[in-house]
């Protein structure tokens, strides 16, 4: 670790030393058919092995440097327009000027990505299913964090902030997410539980989201198990710019005067900007806010503060250095579970089995205190065509207190990483991505009381187009040490293969993934009502095989398809076990199948302004236990999953709305007798934009539709919200 870091500071220092040829400049103009300047339109560069983009001014205009000299692929996006492309020849140590047109359009198709390979790629060229979440959905959203937006993903979903991609995470109160979240790239879960914090990035700094489905080991290490999240921010454009959005919400009561717990109307709102300057070599942005909500059930009051910031420095015609960092602060009252009929009782049941808006006496006055951030700076450097580069070092901390009734918890932990990756290209049919990875994590806490990890890791993979197709084959070894122990070593290959054939991009892949349970699963050790939960120091890393034979399609021009059938074969499954003495214990438990099909379909039928998306994912699961213990669904895996998603756009205006269908649980963990039901949730939203000025309202589950994924949690019932943002 120390040499990584210090190999990074060598080289932050010495840009002048690197600096060479090979590379160019593209200044351009973005316009529509009718030869208007189209502002905010993203520009990128897929010549490097990092996405180099750049964002239009009003006038139209962008500047991408340093470009690759050779032949470079120009991608153009915009919401409201079809994405463009130019193909242009980027002369050395020299500039060109071009001029892309973009038709006006609802439906954009051919997205670069960044995730699925590390390194720039169309979507149709991943071997794995990837899901592109792009700027336009989550503006269109009056959402308060990036998951709001990400839930409504083909075969994604949320599960009280737990991210499911295809089933592969269930739910575990917060810990070990069988999901890796990236940040611009950079991994940024929980050092102590491993996690996931989807407040960490102010949502209007969000320029798209990435969901790479799968296993994702082989180039990402644990907790790729089941899928990667990559949270991309938007670039700092040049120069002055700055942005002041205020959100005002209004939460329901619930349906029947029975459940009514306050005798007045709940509300959130909030308030933030950010500022940027760019100039040439240097660029910084910064932004501020917070937002407050009385929440939809009692107890459940929430603070929320938040500052995030860029930074930019061409060191060089070939060298870059970006730093990035955000910290964020909640103080929220926690709901724990609702209340049930008891004797004697802890709450004012009514006559009711349950009441699912309130919490048991016992439970009054826990709240919980949350700060977390992190710091990144990445280091950049394109010698040559042939070669990238790329240098990164990262913190990521956080620090929470549980003020429960009688027992207080806490956990302070620090996660610190370091990687230095290159992209080769040594003709034009191979790309190499090589690469090494280091990381530690330190924990202070009453509940997993003072633990260590270290882990080391080497990575390698390679593509070369033969004919048509493209043929990927990569490996990664991990090791890891708990506690200054003995390294545990995983082995992660992965293989697959792309075949264009007309209209139609086949895709078959297989490899394999992991997750190293996270410190609290083997340490945790406290009480959360009736039952203990007890540690388990000899968890092992839960390992699977995954494979995903897949096809993308566009049949006729407003319409494209995906459609992929996937199996995973997990071994040694981390799942929380209940025994007769009300003590919960993380297991590994003997052997899990999660196997289904996943579809989607977006099409602009009758209007390029109306873009249509529907999604659906069957799931069968199958969890087989240890000891005598009878097969069983795995539990909070609903089998059907469907996603109807429309946007209409005219002029300044636009409407939307999204549908989604989650069947009933086969099977929960604790709770079992509690009552569950298929969700059925509409959110309608509809915007207008002018100038500077955009005002959007969103109401969230419309039909205000009472239901739980979760043990004895209520999902959220309707709220209606409204944000009013001005950019200049």
């Amino acid at each position: 670790m120390r040499r990584a870091l210090l190999a990074f500071a060598l080289a932050a220092l010495l840009p002048g030393a690197l600096a060479a040829q090979g590379t160019g400049v593209i200044n351009g103009t973005v316009r529509d058919s009718a030869g208007r300047p189209v502002a905010d339109a993203r520009v990128e560069a897929t010549g490097a092995g990092r996405a180099l983009a750049a964002v239009a001014d009003d006038a139209g205009r962008f500047r991408l440097a340093p470009v690759p000299a050779g032949r470079v692929v120009l991608r153009i996006a915009r919401v409201g327009f079809l994405a463009g492309a130019d193909t242009v020849d980027v002369p050395a140590a020299d500039s060109i000027s071009v001029t892309v047109t973009l038709v006006p359009s609802a439906l954009s198709t051919t997205p670069v990505i960044v995730t699925a390979a590390k390194r720039p790629q169309l979507i149709d060229q991943a071997i794995t299913g990837v899901d592109y979440v792009p700027p336009g959905d989550i503006a269109r959203r009056a959402v308060l964090t990036v998951d709001e937006a990400v839930d409504k993903a083909p075969a994604v979903q949320m599960l009280d902030g737990q991210v499911n991609i295809r089933g592969s995470s269930g739910f575990v109160e917060g810990l070990g997410s069988r999901v890796l979240l990236l940040v611009d790239g950079v991994p940024a879960n929980e050092g102590d539980r491993g996690g996931i914090n989807w407040d960490l990035v102010p949502v209007e700094d969000v320029d798209h989201v990435e969901v790479v489905k799968g296993a994702g080991s082989a180039l990402y290490g644990s907790a790729a198990l089941g899928g990667v999240v990559n949270v991309i921010t938007k670039p700092i454009p040049d120069g002055m710019h700055g942005r002041f959005r205020a959100t005002f919400g209004r939460l329901a009561d619930p349906p029947f005067d029975l459940w009514r717990f306050r005798d007045f109307t709940g509300y959130r709102e909030g308030l933030d900007g950010a500022g940027s300057y760019g100039a040439g070599a240097v660029a910084a942005g910064l932004s501020l806010g917070g937002w407050h909500s009385d929440g939809y059930r009692q107890q459940d009051r929430q603070n929320h503060w938040q500052t995030a910031g860029k930074a930019r420095w061409q060191a060089g015609q070939n060298t870059r250095l970006d730093f990035s960092g955000a910290w964020v602060s909640d103080q929220y009252q926690v709901p724990l579970a609702w209340c049930v009929r008891a004797s004697p009782p802890e709450c004012d049941d009514r006559g009711q089995v349950y009441q699912p808006f309130m919490i048991a006496q016992s439970d009054t006055g826990a709240f919980t205190r949350s700060d977390k951030g992190y710091f990144t700076a990445v280091l950049e450097r394109t010698p040559s065509a042939a070669l990238t580069w790329q240098a990164r070092s990262s913190w990521f901390r956080t620090h929470f207190t549980d003020y429960q009734p009688g027992n207080n918890d806490f956990s302070v932990a620090d996660r610190f990483g370091a990687e230095l990756r290159a992209v080769v290209r040594p003709d034009s049919d191979r790309v190499v991505t090589v690469g090494a990875e280091a990381s530690a994590s330190d924990v202070t806490s009453d509940i997993f009381k003072n633990h260590t990890e270290q882990a080391y890791s080497a990575y390698g993979e390679s593509e070369r187009h033969l004919g048509g197709a493209r043929f990927t084959a990569g490996i990664r070894a991990d090791l890891i040490s708990v506690d200054g122990a003995g390294l545990s070593a995983v082995l992660s290959p992965r293989a697959g293969v792309v075949v264009p054939a007309g209209h139609v991009t086949w895709r078959f892949s297989a490899g394999r993934g992991f997750r190293a349970p996270s410190l609290a699963e083997r340490f945790a050790s406290t009480v959360i009502g009736p039952y203990t939960v007890i540690s388990n120091p000899g968890l092992q890393p839960e390992t699977d095989w995954s494979g995903e034979a897949g096809a993308a399609a566009d049949p006729v021009r407003f319409l494209h398809l995906d459609a992929a059938l996937f199996l995973n074969e997990v071994r040694d499954l981390i799942e929380p076990v209940v025994n007769d003495s009300l003590q919960i214990q993380l297991q590994n438990v003997a052997h899990a199948r999660l196997a289904g099909l996943d579809l989607s379909a977006t099409a602009h039928p009758w209007s390029d302004r109306l873009a249509t998306t529907l999604a659906y994912t069957y799931l069968y699961t199958r969890e087989f236990a240890h000891d005598t213990a009878p097969d069983q669904p795995l539990a909070f895996r609903p089998r059907h999953l469907l996603t109807l998603t429309a946007d209409y756009g005219w002029e300044q205006f636009s409407v939307g709305a999204d549908f989604r269908f989650s069947s009933r649980e086969e099977r929960v963990e604790i709770y079992e007798t509690d009552p569950r039901v298929s969700a059925k949730v509409l959110d309608l939203r509809a915007g207008y934009e002018r100038g500077p000025v955009a005002v959007r309202v969103q109401a969230s589950n419309v039909l205000n539709y009472i239901y739980n994924l979760v043990p004895r949690t209520l999902a959220p019932v309707r709220a209606l919200t409204a944000t009013v943002t001005w950019s200049y």
